[in-house]
């Protein structure tokens, strides 16, 4: 089965998700924790990583049972077509959010243009480009992700 993008209603991601998984429909719904700030306190809260935005699971004929749910808007699109997560995107992400914030990453006498492969963190087994060396840090270009990543160095 293919896993597809659903746009929800503003803050409504946690219950569409909980409403689908009630009717038999698989969801993804990635969560982080941040701390929020109120005039009187600070609260640990759950939020979406996306906003609007969820993962579900579902037969290609079966696709039109999620607007059984309130909140659940219409699919995300791409050329036309319902945009299709791979396996192995979600499953980047779940890795991505089940490590601690902080991890090492040993890229120790490595220059600029090096490629490399990551061996620990979110990203392990991902390659990556060396694009600057500096100091206290390096950046490496993700090209499989498209995203651009700044590991610090580690103290001795």
């Amino acid at each position: 089965m293919n896993w597809y993008v659903v746009y929800t209603k503003p803050k409504w991601e946690k219950k569409v998700a909980e409403r689908l998984n009630t009717i038999g429909i698989v969801t993804y719904c990635p969560l982080i924790t941040k701390v929020s700030q109120w005039s009187d306190r600070k609260k640990i809260v759950s939020v979406p990583l996306f906003n609007s935005y969820i993962f579900v699971q579902i037969d290609e004929k079966k696709r039109n049972e999620i607007f059984e749910v309130t909140g659940a808007i219409r699919y995300l699109f791409w050329l036309g077509k319902p945009a299709l997560v791979k396996d192995s995107e979600i499953e980047i992400i779940k890795n991505w959010l089940s490590v601690p914030e902080e991890f090492e990453v040993a890229v120790d006498h490595w220059k600029k243009g090096d490629k490399i492969v990551l061996e620990s963190g979110p990203f392990v087994s991902q390659s990556a480009v060396i694009r600057e060396v500096k100091q206290n840090h390096y950046i490496l270009i993700l090209e499989s992700l498209g995203c651009v990543l700044k590991v610090n160095k580690k103290e001795s």
